[in-house]
């Protein structure tokens, strides 16, 4: 096995693990309704996750370990990518913010900075910006 197949499997497995969070967050709720199913689907294809693996995670999401990424940038995106399938049903419950809380922490993040990051990540999904925020948006190429 080459050194290069070694990496893509462990990218790979943390790919699988962040799918599997992913599918979690989705189903913590009851069953997946239509645009968490699409979405699901999409972020298979981006973490390059097949049928079978996909049918697998989405029988036990839980079965799968968080595998960091090693970068701050990636670890971002995958809160990211959380937050978006929370937000296909426009809400969070309890149970959603505790179970990322976890996941936030299972990335590296501090107690203190997960609950900073998630605060904020819901003030924003739920359209809570201030006016400087949103004129940053606008003005960020």
């Amino acid at each position: 096995m080459s050194f290069t197949d070694l990496f893509e499997s462990g990218e790979h497995k943390r790919n699988l693990g962040h799918f599997a969070s992913i599918a979690n967050m989705a189903s913590i709720d009851g069953a997946l309704n239509p645009e968490e199913e699409k979405m699901l689907r999409r972020f298979a294809r981006k973490l390059n996750i097949d049928e079978s693996e996909y049918e697998e995670v989405l029988e036990n999401p839980s079965k799968y370990p968080i595998n960091p990424p090693m970068d701050a940038d990636s670890r971002l995106e995958r809160m990211h990518d959380l937050f978006e399938m929370i937000f296909a049903d426009h809400e969070i419950d309890e149970d959603e913010r505790k179970l990322i809380e976890k996941y936030a922490i299972g990335l590296g993040y501090t107690d203190d900075l997960a609950t900073k990051l998630i605060k904020r990540s819901i003030e924003i999904y739920q359209g809570g910006l201030a006016m400087e925020d949103y004129r940053y948006l606008l003005n960020k190429e």
